[in-house]
């Protein structure tokens, strides 16, 4: 398995390239690559360049780079919007999303969640997701960044994407099966721990949000999203 590291800056697509800092220690200190070893290097907008490690003067260098036209997308835009949770539930969550496929993540302050995220902290948190996301698009092979959108209420959320298809999850809608996206973009809302509150259930179905749910379990909240996301993506003939 070669290894592979973003690049936060457009790739040229042949020749030589010097790792930056952050991926160049990885590569080296953590992975114990050698000089000569394999790896892929990815700018998040599509493609990748595969080239041979060279390693001059401590600083670590993709070299011979040959540009491969490497999609690795779902053909569904999957959205996972994620009502916030325990920060290591909230991390899982975001990091088996893009591997399965997820176009973006929008995480959702409700009236119910455990974490409480304003100002600096959610800026913080926002930036921490995002690295998340990068590493596990190094992971899994993905050549494209999926999104990480700022904290926001419900109501914020609710009053943008107008685009798109709105599956709110929750218990006693009707079955996921019977839902045929078209190519609109797909949102799944995902509660917290407690469940959306009346009131904000009453604003996803004033906003168009259709009720669907996942059979009869009830599924956590770290779950129920990457349910969701597997099963459309398995009838969009992703899997």
């Amino acid at each position: 398995m070669i290894s592979r590291f973003y690049f936060p800056g457009a790739l040229p697509h042949d020749g030589e390239v010097e790792l930056p800092a952050a991926a160049a220690h990885h590569a080296l200190k953590v992975l114990r690559l050698a000089l000569g070893d394999e790896l892929a290097l990815f700018d998040g907008s599509g493609g990748e360049l595969r080239a041979r490690l060279d390693i001059r003067a401590r600083k670590a260098y993709a070299v011979e780079g040959q540009w491969l036209e490497a999609d690795r997308e779902s053909p569904l835009a999957v959205v996972l919007v994620q009502a916030l949770t325990g920060a290591d539930k909230m991390d899982w969550a975001i990091q088996k999303a893009v591997e399965l496929g997820a176009a973006g993540i929008v995480p959702l302050r409700t009236t119910r969640s455990l974490l409480r995220l304003d100002g600096e902290r959610a800026d913080k948190k926002l930036e921490h997701w995002r690295q998340v996301v990068i590493a596990a698009c190094e992971q899994c092979g993905r050549n494209r960044l999926p999104f990480v959108a700022p904290v926001q209420n419900l109501a914020a959320y609710l009053g943008q994407y107008s685009d798109a298809m709105r599956l709110n999850l929750a218990p006693g809608g009707v079955r996921l099966s019977t839902i045929r996206p078209g190519l609109a973009p797909v949102h799944l809302l995902v509660g917290p721990e407690g469940g959306w509150s009346e009131e904000e259930q009453a604003l996803c179905l004033r906003a168009g949000c259709h009720a669907v749910g996942l059979g009869p379990r009830i599924l956590r909240t770290e779950t129920a999203g990457l349910a969701a996301i597997a099963a459309l993506q398995a009838g969009a003939g992703d899997f």
